[in-house]
């Protein structure tokens, strides 16, 4: 009996045991999936010929003074932005002003007379056809009348040049744009043409730059251009060759007409500018492949067995999302779009992940 039992205990501890051997055994290995990746192949783009330009403003503007007298105030200072008609300083103007009012009384005077001069015009002309005047007293008259007429136009004249001259003692804004410069002070006295200030529309920019005599024929007849602002490339609404070169340097001079209101460009500044000169055949590849490690460019090349190879390369111009390869790359390698997961796939280099672009 005591045989008996000590079997039955060992048939169940060794039932305990089996189940417990089953609840913590190690799953099945499951199948890795596979990498996303893409075919590498040559890609027809433009080709093109990079260059440095300046940024200018097409509407810019030094205002002068157009009339004598002493700043009286300043409202705008550089960096203010302005609205077209804005006015920006003003010059005291009591002699303009006097100048103003005397001339609205003399063409009150003027017009008095000329009043007077026409009623005994028609006074005269009756009589002179009732030939009761001689045509001598006649013309007397009519002279008469037709010289305070011309005396009023004259005092309209001067009227009208005198309200311009106060009108000169408002400085005022061309266009909608910045304030660049500030040429004088409050209570400096100012003469015609002395400079007051300078104001730039930031609407409407273009670039400026110089292409060698190899390559102006080439812009001429290809037409296109663009400007790297902020990341991205600005496609140029005109691009413009002047026609004479320069002998000393043998280069054109060209002109590029930016879209409106460009963002982040200011006059003055150096940008990068591309012209297309033809087509080029280039590899290209995903920003998101490429890794970089300190001074080290690569990418993962997916292997016909499977095995992931870490690959240098060297990069050329970026394309919206894609970039150019200029070496290190043949057409037919497949590039793994995941960094991250492919650098896992390097047995023997586990820490050599890079960050994707």
């Amino acid at each position: 009996m005591a045989q008996v039992r000590f079997r039955l205990a060992a048939a169940l501890a060794a039932g305990v045991l089996a189940g417990c051997g089953a609840r913590h055994a190690a799953p099945a290995p499951r199948a890795e999936a596979p990498l996303a990746s893409v075919l590498v192949e040559p890609v027809q783009i433009p080709a093109e010929r990079f260059f440095d330009g300046i940024v200018k403003a097409v509407n810019r503007a030094t205002i002068v003074a157009q009339t004598s007298g002493r700043i009286a105030a300043v409202y705008r200072d550089v960096n203010d932005t302005v609205p077209a008609g804005a006015l920006l300083m003003r010059l005291r103007a009591t002699m303009q002003r006097a100048d103003l009012l005397k001339a609205q009384a003399a063409l009150r005077a003027a017009r008095a007379r000329a009043r007077e001069a026409q009623t005994r015009y028609r006074r005269i002309l009756a009589m002179y056809q009732q030939r009761v005047l001689p045509k001598a007293d006649f013309d007397r008259v009519r002279a008469a009348r037709d010289a305070a007429v011309a005396q009023m136009n004259a005092a309209r004249a001067a009227l009208e040049s005198a309200t311009e001259g106060v009108a000169y003692t408002e400085i005022r804004a061309p266009y909608a744009g910045v304030v660049i410069e500030r040429l004088v002070q409050v209570g400096e006295a100012v003469a015609p043409g002395t400079p007051l200030v300078k104001v730039a529309s930031l609407q409407d920019l273009r670039v400026v730059l110089s292409v060698p005599q190899s390559l102006a024929g080439a812009v001429r007849r290809a037409g296109k251009g663009m400007v790297y602002v902020g990341g991205r490339w600005i496609v140029a609404r005109r691009v413009t060759v002047f026609p004479a070169a320069s002998a000393l340097s043998n280069t054109f001079r060209v002109r590029l007409a930016l879209p409106v209101a460009v963002p982040g460009l200011y006059p003055g500044m150096v940008v990068r500018a591309a012209f297309v000169t033809g087509e080029r055949q280039r590899l290209l590849v995903p920003c998101s492949a490429v890794v970089r490690r300190s001074a080290v460019t690569a990418v993962y090349l997916l292997q016909p067995n499977g095995d992931v190879l870490m690959q240098q390369v060297r990069l050329g111009e970026r394309r919206g999302n894609r970039i150019e390869v200029l070496s290190g790359l043949m057409a037919g390698d497949r590039v793994a779009l995941d960094p991250l997961r492919a650098v896992q796939r390097l047995e023997p280099f586990p820490d050599m992940a890079g960050t994707a672009q």
